[in-house]
């Protein structure tokens, strides 16, 4: 296998490099201050994000996208994951799953949705189904050509002023027919009920809503009735990739930030980089870094020469658990490395403590992809995870 990067894979990372150090860092402190940017820095956030071809890098050319591979992906992930409060998601990437749309609903929802037109939220998570999956209660029940849905949802990422909503139901309570149902913004019974604030100042947030005899026509249902599971999963294997692609970018980031200071911060009249407790962490930060990486793009590349889903979302799992929870060690490390100064908000590795700390627990939290990784090792061996082809 060649691990190499192409000329095409080294433009993308300039590109996406360039994003993140000239149109994302300059906002960090004054989104982390006002937890919100001016629209007139958002539209040419967006800008630049089209005008670099950087929008919607997961989907068709044919539907407006950019048609990367999965490896460029993580690239793009790991240069804006560097930016902190989550100001990697004006880099939109609307779900992989709206490609299994019929006609209709790719020419109303994801062509626009590429376009940067139309911002998505998935809401899955509820009260009682978070780690839980199959505990999901919002049930949808056929009356008609229309189906009635009643439940709630809790960390419904940008629910709050997203034109579409994937929402996850299970049809007549019955928790073998999962269903994906497509909400168009401002539809009646559609309602948040409280917007709790986080510790990252992203700029939009993750409410709780109610749905109360919520009509929504059959044809809003996104692939077939009992088909919401795999569609999910096929999202779950890109949320993770990309999760972990941003974990090395924070680590990347972090580290650097903290050599230049074990470089310049001088004790004890020399350098503390000199020290062996300092360097003992520079080194357990960067083989972090370089195992994190060498597991990402290594399967990235697996995937794109044709690993199937089921290995896919098995080995996606391995990867979000050992990078997210890598990079928080580094992140912490710099931290230390910081001392004090690591601390104060306005030192980018303090944000970059709060923003990795979601990583470790969003899209399946690190136990839950331990879950999934002994389930697959009990069931299949430990092939899938130490054998190499």
């Amino acid at each position: 296998m060649d691990m190499g990067l192409t000329a095409e894979d080294h433009d993308v990372r300039e590109r996406a490099r360039e994003l993140a150090e000239n149109h994302l860092f300059p906002h960090e402190e004054e989104l982390d201050i006002n937890e919100c940017l001016p629209e007139e820095t958002e539209a040419a956030i967006r800008q630049a994000v089209r005008g670099l071809q950087l929008n919607a890098i997961n989907h068709k050319k044919e539907y407006g996208g950019q048609e990367m591979t999965i490896v460029q992906q993580c690239i793009v992930n790991e240069e804006v994951g560097k930016a902190t409060n989550a100001l990697w998601g004006r880099v939109w990437q609307p779900p992989v799953c709206l490609q299994f749309g019929s006609p209709e609903q790719i020419e109303k929802y994801l062509i626009p949705a590429c376009r940067g037109e139309l911002r998505t939220s998935f809401c899955t998570s509820e009260p009682t189904a978070g780690s839980d999956a199959g505990g999901v209660k919002t049930s949808a029940s056929l009356d008609g050509n229309h189906y009635v849905i009643n439940g709630e949802k809790c960390f419904a990422s940008n629910a709050e002023f997203a034109g579409l909503n994937l929402l996850t139901t299970v049809v007549d309570g019955d928790p073998s027919k999962p269903t994906l149902f497509l909400i168009d913004k401002g539809t009646p019974g559609f309602n948040v009920r409280r917007l709790p604030r986080f510790a990252q100042r992203s700029g939009h947030g993750h409410p709780e809503l109610d749905i109360e005899d919520m009509r929504v026509p059959a044809t809003q249902i996104l692939g077939d009735v009992g088909k919401g599971y795999e569609l999910t999963k096929d999202w779950f294997v890109e949320a993770r990739l990309a999760i972990a692609a941003r974990s090395i970018g924070m680590a990347v980031r972090a580290s650097e930030l903290a050599l230049d200071w074990a470089q310049e911060r001088e004790q004890f009249g020399q350098t503390i980089i000199h020290f062996q407790a300092v360097e003992f962490m520079l080194a357990e930060m960067a083989t972090d870094i370089m195992a994190g990486k060498s597991m990402l793009y290594r399967v990235a590349q697996e995937i794109d020469g044709g690993l199937d889903r089921k290995t896919a979302h098995a080995k996606a799992s391995a990867i979000k658990l050992f990078c997210s929870e890598a990079g928080f060690r580094v992140v912490d490390k710099a931290v230390q490395i910081f001392g004090g100064r690591g601390t104060m908000c306005e030192n980018p590795v303090e944000r970059l403590t709060r923003d990795v700390r979601l990583e470790r627990i969003w899209e399946g939290t690190s136990e839950i992809q331990k879950m999934v990784i002994g389930g697959q090792v009990r069931k299949r061996g430990l092939d899938m995870y130490t054998g190499w082809d």
